[in-house]
């Protein structure tokens, strides 16, 4: 028995017990009449109906005709082959032609050539549907296969159940809404400052196309960056491989400026590469002259940079030393109208020394954190007021940062009226003083906890600018003293050309590669791309791989950390003045449209770009 489908021996359904002591008085009374005779409807002893049911296990089937006898055996409960179906569905169906409501479970329906007699009629649910009209009975026939009836622990109460199927007005909004209307389209990502070490790209269609160019293609691409031209693409481009223009296009797009410029070492990064400099030939290192000859054609270089970007036909630069790295950007860029500089990773000995020189700079992030702390503290009413005194005062604390903290020495000077109540008590000689040094170091270590932290990050902007680029030229710690780095100048990139760079490329190679979706491996396209990637750089090759790869393909972005803090920007820079004319910059329109927006990653930086069906996701 216990092989037979279906059977469970063990007592798990008490509510099974109820139901079927209910089903077998049902059953009873439809097979005897009320004067113990036999029902003309009754099975025959062959039927495979519910009522044919073992007594004992083993042992032979109930039927009609050993019923009738007189001593007839109790009806073992455990032993029901349909112990296991679940009862708690059942489906009502009504049936128009003869007014009667048949209550079904849902393995019955699978069951052929099963006689209609032998289906249970539910008495709960035939005075439920006899008081129904003709419309009303129509539209039950419809809800009917909709809803269930589940049974009650004492089987005396039917608990009607909707399905997950119902009418649209009873749906919340959200889940109404239709399928077919899309999110949004977004068509570009947000403007990123960082620099990158390293990009590798991903599509489903082949990116073979963006390597081993023809002699022909890369000249007429870098005859267009130094002309500052580009050409449009096909408005249907099918085989990118065969497409010289957009082979021209990528090549264009590889381009930079870079100085100085010494072929066997890599310039980029500078701030922990000494494994890029270790072992190498530096013929500078303990040659003073060379040294001062290697300065020198820097600091004209610098010059040049800086006079490019004040005409605006340089859009911005970076001054990558081994302590620490300089954005200088045009004005019109990043939602500012004068030219600004951020400088990240500083220390307050070079806070002092800019302060010392007279440059006047902020901390973006160290304002902004001050903002929003003070922020929610304000009430309507007093919350200009208090936000004037505490700028004021963040100011004091900001200029205590930078001057070393010129202000708080006047403590110092109170420090016996401060104890005078002491005094008058008697006990100024039971209570020690912290000295003045311990609270000095005290007080600057919050400054000094800010060193080589992404919160250094300095902002210059205006005509302190100027001052900042001779501060630079002048400083002695600008270049090592010691190390591996010792002698050499900082490197200059950019994306146009200047008085002494050199005209250098990325690197890019593509590789066809299995991936594993699933079940089943799919042919990935991969293209990678090496040396310091440039925003406008990172933004142009983006634009090319838009229609080449049919609007699909992923980026990975490898970012130089120091970085990645160069999308934070000063508040009192913000202008919505659009008249800053960069057209004559050297970049790409659609490049130079979105460098021109403020950045909202604050002191993030984008680590993966997504594009599919021509929209765009990102991750920072």
């Amino acid at each position: 028995m216990s092989q037979q489908a279906g059977y469970s021996p063990s007592f798990k359904r008490p509510a099974e017990t109820m139901r079927m002591r209910s089903k077998r008085a049902r059953s009873d009374a439809g097979i005897f009449g009320s004067s113990g005779r036999e029902s003309t409807s009754s099975p025959r002893e062959g039927d495979s109906s519910p009522a044919c049911v073992r007594p004992f296990s083993p042992g032979p089937l109930f039927n009609a005709q050993n019923r009738s006898g007189g001593g007839t055996k109790r009806r073992n409960p455990f032993a029901n082959i349909e112990n296991t179906y679940s009862p708690k569905k059942k489906f009502v169906i009504y049936n128009e032609d003869d007014g009667k409501a048949e209550v079904l479970s849902p393995h019955s329906e699978h069951k052929e050539g099963e006689d209609a007699s032998t289906r249970t009629q539910s008495p709960a649910v035939l005075s439920f549907t006899a008081s129904l009209t003709k419309a009303e009975k129509q539209e039950q026939r419809h809800i009917s296969t909709k809803k269930s009836l589940d049974f009650s622990e004492d089987d005396s109460l039917f608990e009607e159940e909707e399905e997950a199927v119902q009418s649209p007005l009873l749906k919340s909004p959200q889940a109404i809404t239709p399928a077919s209307i899309a999110p949004p389209m977004c068509t570009e990502y947000p403007a990123d400052w960082s620099l990158r070490t390293r990009l590798l790209f991903t599509s489903p269609l082949s990116l073979s196309w963006a390597e081993q160019p023809k002699a022909q293609e890369e000249a007429v691409g870098i005859s267009q960056h130094c002309r500052a031209r580009f050409s449009s693409l096909p408005p249907n481009l099918q085989d990118p491989r065969s497409c010289s223009e957009l082979r021209s296009a990528f090549q264009q797009s590889l381009v930079y400026w870079q100085n100085p410029s010494l072929p066997w070492i890599r310039l980029f990064p500078r701030i922990n590469a000494e494994k890029n400099f270790t072992g190498k030939c530096t013929p500078w290192a303990h040659d003073v002259t060379l040294q001062q000859s290697l300065m020198s054609e820097w600091s004209v270089s610098l010059s040049s940079l800086y006079s490019l970007l004040k005409a605006r036909l340089c859009p911005y630069f970076y001054l990558c030393s081994y302590q620490f790295t300089v954005l200088f950007r045009a004005a019109g860029l990043s939602g500012s109208n004068v030219i600004t500089a951020l400088i990240s990773p500083t220390t307050r000995g070079f806070r002092e020394a800019m302060k010392a020189e007279g440059i006047e700079f902020s901390l973006p992030l160290v304002e902004e954190r001050r903002r929003s702390k003070s922020q929610p503290n304000l009430t309507e009413h007093q919350g200009e007021e208090e936000l004037k005194s505490q700028d004021c005062s963040e100011l004091t604390e900001a200029e205590d940062v930078q001057t070393g903290g010129s202000v708080e020495n006047d403590g110092y000077a109170d420090e016996d009226s401060s104890f005078s109540w002491l005094k008058e008590m008697g006990i100024q000689d039971k209570i020690k003083k912290q000295d003045g040094i311990t609270v000095q170091l005290r007080k600057e270590g919050h400054t000094v906890s800010l060193d080589h932290k992404p919160e250094s990050v300095v902002c210059v902007e205006g005509p302190h600018t100027f001052a900042l680029i001779n501060f630079l030229i002048n400083c002695k710690s600008l270049v090592a003293a010691a190390g591996s780095q010792a002698g050499l100048p900082p490197t200059l990139l950019a994306p146009n050309a200047f008085k002494g760079a050199t005209m250098h490329t990325l690197k890019a190679r593509s590789v066809n590669v299995k991936s594993q979706v699933g079940s089943t491996y799919q042919n990935i396209s991969s293209l990678e791309i090496t040396g310091p990637i440039l925003p406008s750089s990172l933004h142009t090759i983006t634009t090319l791989l838009r229609p080449t790869q049919k609007g699909n393909f992923s980026a990975t972005l490898y970012t130089h950390a120091p970085t990645a803090v160069m999308n934070s920007h000063s508040s009192k820079s913000e202008s919505t003045d659009s008249t800053v004319d960069l057209s004559s910059c050297g970049l790409h329109p659609a490049s130079l449209q979105q460098l021109q927006q403020p950045s909202s990653l604050g002191k993030s930086a984008l680590t993966h770009i997504s594009m599919n069906n021509y929209s765009y996701t990102w991750k920072n």
